[in-house]
């Protein structure tokens, strides 16, 4: 048997064994693992003496500092539920801006004098920590040589442990910031900026009559796309295991045109590797709610219910380390790149986000009573105007390279940030713009209480599957996350904007009313304003077709295709003065971000171009070498010639690429992603193109890296 068809034998012989989880009695409380490894609300309070517990509460109720003897306090708790749960270190768990997670750990254990050990954790080792800051990107915040860096504890997300197979570690969820206080992290905008909403929609509220509620969260939901692969293709693969994506592959005769994979049964070892990952993320606290094939063949997705945006991003993080760890004990590697196979879907971050209050109210909820419609119709007014203003930067915050191979093709949202409404919230704005309402409508709207006002619908429509941003019932839904990403920036970003637009039509709210006025007659004109002002970012047609591509260019809306030509916007004055404002991030602090996310990119881009350099010089030219050494034996002409030629073709462009990626000596900065992007990605689709031909007429036997049609039908 040739080798490659044994490893395909190999790959595909898996059977459950003594590990396996088996079917518990779920009916038995014991028997359910939620939060189990969490030291959530329900252990401190159980742990925490009263009245530190209810002063902890009301700490983070108000969004107050800690004291430290509350800090003290809960260290103790803390160390000793993190013990009795075989932890013997902790870690401040934060999130730097390499756009995953880090931590040092640190033993609870220290020497005593009579030679024993004994376990401590204090209240000021709980709150900060100190770890090394120099070699993590900072965009020039902090220089190599300054390395001092503070973690913080937030205590708003629940600290946590690990478990390994050999003991388990506390891990505290923490912000990262520099000694002069900057953020370094990817929580720190998010909390601030989750302030700055909460602020502005209270105002909001108070004026729509609202006098109870006394803050507003903002809530996620994030649908995680994901790719499964036998490990042993991984690690065949050269470029799989330094990029995340496959840079060289033909596409097979059957990708997912049959639509056979969507929703189809899931294999056997596949649900295995899915019910594990759930039930250690339930460990975790992580609501996890459904689970599915995707488009693609060995492609699938995970997706929780509603939280916290910061609860949330934590959680995300912890999701895909949750996936990637033990998809290896079923012999898989879970790839989250946004583009491993090329000519097959991608894989996204569906990101769902509302706004509710402390009451319970979801903001985004039209509701059954016209004060729930009208404060529902003020809200989505202000996230309207937010996404037309800002349309840029909402595009920058999702780019990166990988994003650069999907957003924009026909298995994902454009590049043009528009938002879906629906076509009966779409009829709902159009007759407030135009007068022409009627509240009476029976059966699909609900009266707003007053004749200026139209019918409010009690659905929104079909979706539209088409659009980067899409309102869907009652949250709207970010479409253009990528897979590999933290929600962390998209969300801050998303706060940011509407708080800001709050604030604008708030300012045009107060201007109606006066000393008095009817609320639902000055919230129909404000929201009819701003709804005229910014409907041209709103489309409810195809967003795949060359039409609108064409129309959106006429509307005024911005097509920015890749990451180098999305990133400016971060720095817009009007994206500068929005973050400065509320208070989210300094210019200095953008700036920085900026610097990292453009030298990420030229990174990646050079690191994707060395590779496949080695790899088509080193590999796939030497298996073209032997093929043809075997049919010029054979004497075969018209085959000789054929695979000649493209040899020839294959030697050039390697040639052209090796010369891409020597950089220019004097290029840097924007101008350097620029060239990674018009120079090198262009030489390495070049060879990949000559190669993937290649593939298909070299020997199956010769040809030394695991096809498409193997990676991704075996499992």
């Amino acid at each position: 048997m040739p080798r490659i068809r044994q490893q395909n034998v190999t790959a595909a012989q898996w059977s459950s064994n003594g590990g396996k989880l088996g079917a518990v009695d779920l009916t038995d409380a014991a028997n359910n693992p939620f939060a189990l490894n969490v030291f959530s609300i329900a252990v401190q309070r159980q742990r925490l003496p009263k009245d530190i517990f209810k002063r902890l509460q009301g700490t983070l109720e108000n969004g107050e500092a800690l004291e430290p003897s509350i800090a003290d306090a809960v260290a103790l708790a803390m160390k000793e539920w993190a013990l009795e749960n075989g932890a013997t270190h902790y870690t401040h768990w934060f999130q730097p801006l390499t756009g995953s997670t880090a931590e040092k750990h640190d033993s609870f254990f220290g020497p005593t004098p009579d030679g024993n050990a004994l376990a401590d954790f204090s209240g000021s080792e709980l709150i900060q920590g100190e770890p090394d800051a120099s070699s993590f990107p900072t965009g020039g915040v902090r220089a190599t040589f300054e390395a001092r860096g503070y973690t913080a504890w937030d205590p708003t997300s629940p600290a946590f442990i690990l478990e390994n197979p050999n003991g388990a570690l506390l891990c505290i969820p923490t912000a990262f910031a520099s000694w002069t206080g900057e953020a370094l992290d990817a929580k720190i905008p998010l909390l601030r900026s989750m302030d700055a909403l909460s602020k502005s929609a209270i105002r909001a509220l108070r004026l729509l009559g609202d006098e109870a509620s006394e803050r507003v969260f903002t809530t996620i939901g994030a649908e995680q796309e994901y790719f499964l692969i036998d490990e042993q293709y991984f690690f065949e693969r050269p470029d799989l295991q330094i990029t995340g994506r496959t840079l060289f592959g033909a596409r097979p005769p059957k990708g997912h045109e049959l639509d056979d994979h969507y929703f189809g049964s899931i294999p056997e070892r596949v649900l295995a590797f899915m019910m594990e990952s759930e039930r250690e993320l339930a460990k975790l606290g992580v609501p996890v709610k459904t689970r599915h094939n995707e488009v693609a063949p060995a492609q699938y997705e995970i997706a929780p219910v509603f939280e916290n945006s910061n609860v949330g991003s934590d959680h995300q993080q912890l999701t895909m380390q949750v996936m990637k760890s033990v998809a290896r004990n079923y012999g898989l590697i879970c790839l989250l790149h946004e583009k491993p196979f090329a000519g097959l879907n991608g894989s996204g971050k569906h990101n769902n986000w509302s706004m509710g209050t402390d009451t319970g109210h979801n903001l985004m909820d039209p509701g059954e009573t016209p004060s729930e419609n009208v404060k529902f119709l003020f809200f989505c007014a202000a996230v309207i105007s937010a996404v037309n203003k800002h349309q840029g930067l909402l595009r920058a915050s999702v780019a990166n390279i990988g994003q650069d191979h999907r957003l924009g093709a026909n298995e994902a949202p454009p590049a043009i940030i528009s938002i879906f409404l629906g076509a009966e919230l779409d009829k709902v704005f159009e007759s407030l713009a135009s007068g022409d309402g009627d509240p009476d409508t029976a059966g699909s709207v609900m009266a707003l209480g007053a004749s200026v006002l139209p019918g409010l619908p009690r659905h929104g429509g079909d979706r539209n599957r088409t659009s980067p941003f899409a309102f869907t019932g009652n949250k709207f839904e970010f479409r253009a996350l990528g897979s590999s990403m933290s929600l962390s920036f998209p969300n801050s970003v998303l706060n940011t904007i509407v708080a800001e637009a709050i604030d604008g039509l708030a300012d045009q709210l107060e201007a109606r009313l006066g000393g008095g006025g009817d609320v639902a007659a000055a919230v129909g004109a404000v929201v009819k304003d701003a709804y005229v002002a910014n409907k041209a970012v709103c489309f409810g047609g195809d967003n795949y077709s060359d039409e609108w591509h064409v129309e959106a260019e006429q509307r005024g809306l911005l097509n920015l295709r890749t990451t180098p030509d999305a990133l400016p916007e971060v720095l817009t004055d009007t994206s500068v003065a929005a973050f400065d404002k509320y208070g989210v991030l300094s210019r200095r602090e953008l700036e920085s971000r900026f610097e990292v996310w453009v030298e990420q990119y030229v990174l990646h881009a050079n690191i994707e171009a060395e590779t496949t350099a080695s790899i088509a010089r080193t590999l796939l030219l030497p298996a073209a070498l032997r093929h043809l050494a075997m049919v010029a034996a054979a004497g075969v002409t018209e085959l000789e010639g054929e695979i000649r030629g493209l040899i020839d073709e294959f030697t050039e462009a390697i040639t052209q690429l090796e010369s891409a990626n020597i950089h220019p000596d004097d290029a840097e900065g924007m101008e350097l992603a620029v060239y990674a992007r018009d120079s090198q990605l262009a030489a390495m689709t070049s060879v990949r193109e000559v190669a993937d031909r290649l593939e298909k007429i070299v020997a199956d036997d010769l040809w030394p890296l695991p096809k498409y049609s193997e990676m991704l039908f075996i499992k």
